[in-house]
Parts: C-alpha cells; structure tokens; sequence
C-alpha cells in the first residue's frame, strides 16, 4: 500500500467518524443527563442547560443540540461522497454522488424552472436535514422535526424567501398585489400570505408528531395488553412483553422511515411551489429587458 492510498483510506475513516461520532455523542449526552423513564412517556424536548441573557435566559434543548448533530453527520455525509472524485470518475460513491446531484438539479428545473437551477443545494439541503432528523427516532434521539420551534425556523426562512423573489419587481409591486384581483380581498390576501409559513410549519411538525405519539400509544397499549393476556405464564416469561416484539419496529419504519422521508419531500415541494410561484417572471423580464434598452441608449447617446 502507498502513501498515497494510506492518506486516501485515513481521510476516508476520518470522514465516517465525522457521520457517525455526532450521533454517538447524542445517544451518550441523552443517557448520562436524563435518566431512563418509569414506563413510556410522551414529553417535548429536554432541556441540556440554560444559557443567562438580560432579556430571557435561552434554554439550550434536545432538538436543538440534536439539530446540529444532524448537521455535522449531513456534513459528513456529503465530504464522504465527494472524496476522492475524478473526471474520469468510475467508483460508486461517485456516481452515488452525481446521481444525488443530477435528481436535485432536475427536480428543481421540473418545478422551478431554469431562472432558479442555482436553489438545488438549498433544496436539497432542506430535504436532507429534515429526513435526517425525522430518523434520529430509530436510534432514540429526540427528532427535531417534532419541535415546533425548528420547524417554525424553516418555514420562516422559505417566507423571507417568498417574500424576496415576490419584490424582485420592486416592493410597490409587491403591495399591489395583496388587492387584486379587487381591493376589498386586501384582508383575506394579507391573511393568506401570513398563514404561508403558518401552514408550513405546523403541516411538517403535525404529521411527525403524530406518528411519534401513535407510535408510543401502540406500543403502551401492546405492553398492557401483553401483561393481560400472557401474564399467566410462570416466572420470568410472564414479565416479558411478548406483543411488543416486532409490531412496535413495523410502526416504526412507516411513521419514522417513509412518513419522515415523505414529509421531507412535501416541504421540499411546497418550498420550490411557493417560491417559484410568487415570482412574477414575466414582470421581472419585461423590467430587465427595459433596463437594458435604457443601458443601450445611454451607450449610444455617449
């Protein structure tokens, strides 16, 4: 083995531990600051510590520590893929890599269109960070997406957003069009335009709670009923929640795997609807086309 290869194969370890050790911190921080529950339990996120201002302490919580570790793991994730690509390419990471790259770019083309191909690495950020969150559950990490102050963040970010492209065509335009396509809708578009961020962060965190809190009911429920139905049997197999064994994991790959992931997808979705619709691409061009027109005549009058 060279020394080349040696230094590729280090960085390569290296770039795997940067995935995996946040999220080995997190399950080391969650059982050595709170104890282990009596039962099963229903609860938001917990506070680590609590950080003095003038105006309001800052309670540092679960999901917001959990957040960040999610960021170094997607970090890593996205090193590791990169590592070690070629022109000539050939490896499978690398075409993992181009191919994660090449369905962003299309998926953003498809529902954007070309004006805004550049917000791929947004969007698929958004979707990455909040799958990546939403499957913390399956090695008992309190899920951020279950926040609502997480979540919130997010869709504010998407609204500044919205909010930026709709006064591309300059902020008069913009407040000219809360009273189309009649002025006395003023109020229900005003409305409307508050409740974008509104629907976004609650239609997010209400489909990931949801099926965290369906999931520990069941799970609850299938501990009682097992201690009725099976605790007859003698000894230490009368103690063992037999019904809790398998149905528990299948609830958890649907609410946790594909209802996390999907919910991703949805936000992502409605991100790039919202943004790309609020645009008025035909105003903007005719703007920068007059723009242009003007540049040329001063050109030509000089």
């Amino acid at each position: 083995m060279n020394q080349k290869s040696l230094r590729f194969r280090v960085t390569d370890a290296l770039l795997i531990a940067l995935i995996v050790l946040p999220l080995l911190c997190g399950m080391a921080l969650k059982v050595l600051l709170f104890p282990p529950a009596n039962g099963i339990e229903i609860s938001g996120a917990k506070i680590f510590f609590t950080i003095s201002a003038p105006v309001q302490d800052l309670p540092i919580t679960e999901s917001q520590v959990n957040s960040w570790l999610v960021i170094l793991s997607v970090l890593g994730v996205c090193l590791y893929l990169t590592h070690g690509i070629t022109a000539k390419g050939g490896s499978r990471r690398q075409h993992l890599a181009e191919w994660l790259v090449e369905k962003s770019e299309s998926l953003v083309k498809e529902n954007m269109g070309d004006y805004f191909h550049a917000f791929a690495p947004f969007i698929a950020a958004i979707m990455a960070l909040s799958a990546f969150s939403s499957l913390l559950t399956l090695i008992g990490l309190y899920p951020p997406t279950s926040d609502m102050n997480v979540v919130a963040g997010w869709a504010l970010l998407v609204f500044f957003l919205i909010t930026y492209y709709k006064c591309k065509c300059g902020p008069i335009r913009y407040l000219k069009s809360f009273t189309e396509p009649v002025a006395f809708l003023t109020p229900i578009n005003l409305i409307s335009e508050i409740a974008t961020p509104i629907s976004m962060a609650f239609r997010h965190y209400g489909n990931v709670l949801s099926g965290s809190v369906i999931s520990v009911l069941v799970a609850s429920a299938l501990q009682g009923l097992s201690a009725s139905l099976l605790g007859w049997l003698p000894g230490v197999l009368g103690d063992i929640p037999f019904l809790q064994i398998g149905i528990p994991a299948v609830l958890s790959i649907y609410f946790d795997v594909f209802s996390g992931c999907l919910q991703a997808f949805i936000f992502a979705m409605l991100t790039m609807l919202y943004i790309s619709g609020g645009f008025p691409a035909d105003d903007y061009a005719a703007r920068q086309a007059k723009k242009k027109e003007k540049v040329k005549l001063k050109s030509k009058s000089i």
